[in-house]
C-alpha cells in the first residue's frame, strides 16, 4: 500500500489561510490533515499509486513507479502557483499534473529508478481529473477521520468515567428550560456519551471509495489501455483502492455522490453530538447555575476588558463548529442534487471547500471537547443547591402516582389528581422560601396518617427515591458502546440484547 502521510503547513514567510477567523480549527494537526498541502500530497499520492498499479499489471515500463513516487513529493511544488493556475482548467489537478510530468521527465533522465524507463507513460494514463481529485479527497477524509475518531474515543472514555463516578450524584432534570424531575449527573454524562459514541460508530463504519471512471465515466480509455493485457479497468480500480487503502468501488460514481454526502452526514452527526455537550456545559457553567466548570489553563477564557471573567471558551469553540457543520453538510447535498450530465459544471467544485471545511471543523472541535471532557470539573454542591430550589414540588409526579389513588378511595369529592393539583396550586401561592413546608403540610392534611405514614411521605419527597431506572439506563448505554467506553469502565458483566433483556 502506498504510504500517504499528509504534509505539514510549511514554514515562515508568506502563508495562506491559517485560521485567524476560525480558532476552533486553527491547529497544526488540522492544517496538516486538511490544509492545501495535505490536498496536494493526496493528489500526488493518487498519481503515484496509479503508476504503481500500472507497473504491477505490466501496463507501464518497469521502474516507472519509483520515478513517479520520487517526483510525488509535495515539497517540490509551489502551492500558490498551482492554485492560481487552477483557474485555467477549473481544478488543481491540471496544473499540478503538468508540473508532475516535468518532474518525472527530469528525474527519469537523471536516472532515478532505472535509466530512461519512460516513466511519463505511467502518469495519469486513462485517468481524468475527477478520478484523481475525488480519490484524493477520500484520502484526506480517511486521514482526518482517523485522527477525529482518536479524539472522540478519548472523549467517550472520559465521559464513561464521569458516568460511573457520578452514578449517584443528584442533580435536577430540566424540560423546556424548567425543572422537571430528579436526575443524576451520571445519567447526563452517559447520555452525552451515547450521542457521541453512536455518531462515531456510524462514521467508523463508513467506507471511503476510490474513483476511476475516465473522461465520461465509461472507462473507455481504461478499456483501450488494458486491451490484450489479461486484465481490465475494474481490476485496475480495485488494485488502486488496495494500493491507497480505500474501499473498492463497483462502478464509477462521478455524478452519484452518496459517498460524499454519507461522509458529510456522518461527520456532521459527530459535530452535532459534540455541540450538544458544549451547549449543556455552557449552561451548566453559568455562575448562577455553577454545576460544572471547564478545566483551567493559562491564558484560556480571558477577557480583553474584564479580568475577573473565566469564559468557557472550549465549549464556545465547539459550539461555533456545531452551528456551522449542518450548513456544510447541506451544501454537499445541494451539490449532489445538481450534478448534471455525466460530469458536472460547478456543483462538483462546490463540494471541495464544503467537505474540507467540515472535516477541519470536526477535527478541531473534537480536540477541544476531548480536553474539556478529560478535565471537566463537576460541582455536586451546585447541583444539590439547584435541585433544592424546587424543593419537594419536584416530586409531584411521583407523589401523584402514589397518593392520588388513596385520595380517590377516600371518596372526598374531587378525584385524587384534582385534589393534588389543588395542593400544588396552593403551594405555589406561598413565598418561594416557604413552599417546601407548605407542600408538606398540605399533603399531610390531605391524606390521613392511617393511609400514608410520615415515613412513607418523607420517602416520597426524597429526590433519591424517584430516579426510575437512571442507573440501569447508564449501565446499558455503556455496555452497548463498550468499545468506546475505555478500559476503566465496568460494563462487561451484563449486556442488553435486542429484546431489551440482560444477559449475564
Amino acid at each position: 500500500m502506498t504510504g500517504f502521510q499528509a504534509a505539514g503547513s510549511g514554514g515562515a514567510g508568506l502563508q495562506g489561510d491559517v485560521g485567524l477567523l476560525s480558532p476552533v480549527s486553527a491547529s497544526p494537526l488540522v492544517t496538516a490533515l486538511t490544509g492545501d498541502r495535505a490536498v496536494l500530497a493526496a493528489i500526488l499520492a493518487v498519481e503515484a499509486g496509479w503508476a504503481a498499479v500500472l507497473e504491477q499489471h505490466d501496463l507501464a515500463p518497469s521502474g516507472s513507479a519509483a520515478v513517479v513516487a520520487h517526483a510525488a513529493d509535495a515539497s517540490r511544488y509551489d502551492l500558490a502557483d498551482i492554485a492560481r493556475r487552477a483557474q485555467g482548467g477549473g481544478n488543481p489537478v491540471i496544473p499540478l499534473l503538468a508540473d508532475l510530468r516535468t518532474q518525472v521527465k527530469a528525474l527519469d533522465g537523471a536516472g532515478v529508478g532505472a535509466n530512461g524507463v519512460g516513466a511519463q507513460r505511467a502518469v495519469h494514463t486513462s485517468l481524468t481529473s475527477q478520478d484523481v481529485l475525488d480519490t484524493a479527497l477520500m484520502l484526506v477524509a480517511r486521514n482526518t477521520v482517523a485522527a477525529l475518531l482518536a479524539d472522540v474515543k478519548g472523549t467517550t472514555a472520559a465521559l464513561a468515567r464521569l458516568a460511573e463516578q457520578h452514578a449517584d450524584t443528584l442533580c435536577v432534570g430540566r424540560s423546556l428550560t424548567q425543572h422537571s424531575l430528579p436526575f443524576t449527573f451520571g445519567l447526563r454524562a452517559a447520555q452525552w456519551f451515547q450521542g457521541l459514541a453512536a455518531a462515531a460508530r456510524r462514521l467508523e463504519a463508513l467506507e471511503l471509495p476510490v474513483q476511476f471512471g475516465g473522461a465520461a465515466g465509461t472507462l473507455a480509455a481504461g478499456t483501450v489501455l488494458t486491451s490484450g493485457s489479461g486484465t481490465d479497468p475494474f481490476a485496475l480500480s480495485d488494485a488502486l483502492a488496495a494500493q491507497l487503502g480505500l474501499a473498492a468501488a463497483p462502478a464509477p460514481w462521478h455524478t452519484n455522490r452518496l459517498a460524499v454526502t454519507s461522509l458529510g452526514d456522518a461527520v456532521a452527526a459527530v459535530v452535532d453530538a459534540l455541540g450538544k455537550i458544549a451547549a449543556d456545559v455552557l449552561f451548566l457553567s453559568r455562575p448562577e447555575v455553577a454545576e460544572v466548570a471547564e478545566p483551567r489553563a493559562p491564558g484560556r477564557g480571558v477577557s480583553s476588558a474584564m479580568p475577573q471573567k473565566q469564559n468557557p471558551v472550549l465549549s464556545v469553540l465547539v459550539r461555533s463548529a456545531a452551528l456551522q457543520a449542518p450548513g456544510l453538510a447541506a451544501q454537499l447535498h445541494l451539490a449532489a442534487a445538481t450534478f448534471n450530465d455525466e460530469r458536472p459544471d460547478g456543483a462538483w467544485h462546490t463540494e471541495w471547500p464544503a467537505l474540507r471545511h467540515l472535516l477541519a471543523l470536526a477535527l478541531g472541535a473534537a480536540g477541544h471537547l476531548r480536553e474539556l471532557a478529560e478535565g471537566l470539573q463537576v460541582l455536586p454542591e451546585g447541583m444539590r443547591r439547584n435541585l433544592d430550589l424546587s424543593g419537594p414540588l419536584l416530586l409531584s409526579e411521583g407523589v401523584s402516582a402514589a397518593v392520588a389513588p388513596l385520595l380517590s378511595a377516600a371518596g372526598a369529592g374531587a378525584d385524587g389528581k384534582q385534589q393534588l393539583q389543588a395542593v400544588v396550586d396552593k403551594t405555589l401561592e406561598a413565598p418561594a422560601a416557604e413552599q417546601a413546608a407548605v407542600y408538606r403540610r398540605l399533603l399531610r392534611d390531605a391524606v390521613p396518617a392511617d393511609r400514608l405514614s410520615d415515613d412513607r411521605l418523607e420517602e416520597l419527597l426524597d429526590p433519591a427515591s424517584y430516579l426510575g431506572q437512571a442507573a440501569e439506563i447508564s449501565r446499558r448505554i455503556l455496555a452497548v458502546f463498550a468499545d468506546f467506553a475505555g478500559p476503566s469502565t465496568s460494563t462487561a458483566s451484563t449486556e442488553p440484547d435486542g429484546n431489551g433483556d440482560s444477559r449475564g
